[in-house]
């Protein structure tokens, strides 16, 4: 079993986001444009929702700079189409959550590994290390 990581970790840097609204019903999660520098924008990176890890890229907004997440899916290729099962917006409908609350964005290893949870709830993440660059390039070109 890998080594394992609390929220509350002074490791992990946590970020106050936004839970708001995408096209009529759908989720996104609004990262602040002063937290930016915390999440690799277009690329495509795990997330941690509930235990379960999905894939999820990170866009910028059209009317500001400000990071965005839209989805959360099963594998990297998936996260880049958009294509398959959208499991951010499965952790939205299964929860208390609603258009405009907070959440925060655990950044468990910067520029590859996040987790999403609700204020105030503490969560153990698996401590996961970002492959050396050359592993990632083979890997991406491999996956589309």
């Amino acid at each position: 079993m890998g080594e394992r990581v609390q929220s509350d970790h002074p490791s992990i840097r946590t970020i106050r986001a936004t839970v708001a609204r995408h096209g009529a019903s759908r989720p996104r999660i609004d990262v602040p444009a002063e937290e930016a520098d915390a999440v690799p924008e277009d690329e495509v990176v795990r997330l941690v929702l509930d235990e379960a890890t999905y894939y999820a890229r990170i866009g910028g907004g059209f009317a500001d700079e400000s990071p965005r997440i839209t989805g959360a899916y099963d594998s990297p290729a998936m996260a880049r189409s958009g294509d398959g099962e959208n499991r951010l917006q499965e952790w939205f409908d299964a929860s208390d959550r609603s258009f405009g609350s907070s959440v925060l964005l655990d950044v468990i290893e910067p520029d590859f590994a996040y987790g999403l949870r609700e204020p105030g709830e503490t969560v153990v993440y698996e401590a996961v290390e970002a492959p050396k660059s050359s592993l990632a390039d083979i890997a991406r070109d491999l996956d589309g």
